[in-house]
């Protein structure tokens, strides 16, 4: 939860809703193939069956210890792709999303790559 207070009042927003946020955010980006689980087990069989498996799993937000809000996500990207471009996409339309939607600035996206889709 969030909670974000002015002079207007105090807003509360839900874990939950900015993980859909950022997730549909992030699989609208060109290049993205999905959203990966980073659970050792889910990791397990998704290597072995080559999909990833629970997708919210995948995007993960907290804040720091100053109140910072960081987002990282863990994706799978299209193969040919250019990463860093991909890579540098997701964390400015992400932070956009985000800031446009609640009004609270991102401090940090950290995009990881987890796999290629061939």
């Amino acid at each position: 939860m969030i909670n974000i207070e002015n002079h207007i009042g105090k807003i509360v927003v839900s874990e939950n809703y900015l993980r859909e946020l950022v997730e549909n955010t992030v699989t609208n980006c060109f290049g993205v193939a999905d959203v990966c689980n980073v659970s050792t087990l889910s990791s397990a069989i998704a290597a072995i069956t080559g999909k990833c498996l629970d997708k919210s799993k995948g995007v993960d937000i907290y804040l720091d210890k100053k109140d910072n809000l960081i987002i990282d996500l863990h994706i799978t990207v299209a193969y040919g792709t250019n990463i860093n471009a991909v890579s540098k996409s997701i964390s400015h339309k992400v932070r956009f999303a985000v800031e446009e939607s609640i009004g609270v600035p991102v401090h940090q996206v950290n995009v990881f790559i987890d796999d290629m889709n061939c």
